[in-house]
């Protein structure tokens, strides 16, 4: 089964996602900030990184641009879940190489599982 990490600062947040993933079958592994979630990523290699933006210390856009500039974890999809949804933070998440963008508010977990499951077909 494929091997989930979400880099999310909110904890709520975090665990619920967390929760409906292990109800899908997902091995989950939890980054608090975007340093840790850049090194998880390295050690761990997982399937997909689910990465919010708004983090302590390193941010997401700056943890994103660090993946893609390392050709051993380059390859992993990356879906930015936040909170920001202005158009040029979606287009600036692209251009970094997310795979896609999910606005926090607008998506349930269930929803957010379906998007996962689209990403790694």
């Amino acid at each position: 089964m494929a091997k989930i990490l979400i880099v999310e600062d909110d904890k709520f947040l975090r665990e619920l996602v967390v929760q409906k993933l292990k109800e899908e079958g997902y091995e989950v592994s939890e980054a608090v900030d975007g340093e840790e979630g850049v090194k998880k990523i390295k050690e761990e290699k997982p399937d997909l990184v689910l990465l919010d933006i708004i983090l302590p210390g390193m941010d997401g856009f700056e943890a994103l641009k660090r993946i893609k500039e390392d050709a051993a974890i380059s390859a992993v999809p990356v879906i930015i879940l936040s909170n920001l949804g202005q158009q040029e933070d979606v287009d600036k998440a692209a251009q970094l190489g997310a795979v896609d963008y999910m606005i926090k508010a607008h998506f349930t977990p269930s929803e957010i599982v379906a998007k996962i499951r689209e990403t790694l077909k």
